[in-house]
């Protein structure tokens, strides 16, 4: 019986990640002004898919992350710390990215002339999410089944 409740928290625990995966990529998306449908299409991820990934229904795997980060103009490494992928330490800087990304206030030229001054402070490329997304697939291969919620 105990064993079961390790079971049980282990799938609450994934459920959460997920769950908070997926209101992370609805508020990112309303913030971008996409609609599920025009994110699907930006992204190259079904309409369905993406839809279950925002109801918490699926765990997507690294390579969807990242995409769907690309549409979503954030960086892949802050999906990949709500996913659990990644820890929040390896990913610290790029979050200063999203930051700059979602300001309302910027022209794209603006936010474009940010990032690349910061990262000329911190010495960070566009390659780092592409290596990051390379190391995670082999890891990631088998989680874009659906959790197995079966009591």
């Amino acid at each position: 019986m105990a064993k079961l409740q390790v079971t049980d928290g282990v799938k609450d625990t994934v459920k959460d990640t997920v769950g908070g995966l997926g209101e992370y990529l609805r508020e990112q998306r309303r913030q971008a002004q996409l609609s599920l449908r025009q994110l699907s299409e930006a992204a190259d991820v079904s309409n369905p898919y993406l839809s279950q990934i925002e109801r918490g229904l699926r765990r997507p795997s690294a390579e969807v992350l990242q995409q769907i980060a690309k549409a979503l103009r954030i960086s892949a490494e802050s999906l990949y710390v709500r996913a659990g992928i990644l820890d929040a330490d390896e990913s610290g800087a790029r979050m200063v990215e999203d930051a700059i990304a979602l300001d309302p206030l910027l022209t794209e030229r603006q936010k474009s002339a940010l990032v690349d001054i910061y990262r000329s402070f911190v010495g960070t490329d566009d390659a780092v999410g592409d290596v990051i997304a390379d190391e995670l697939s082999g890891q990631t291969e088998n989680t874009d089944v659906q959790e197995d919620t079966a009591p």
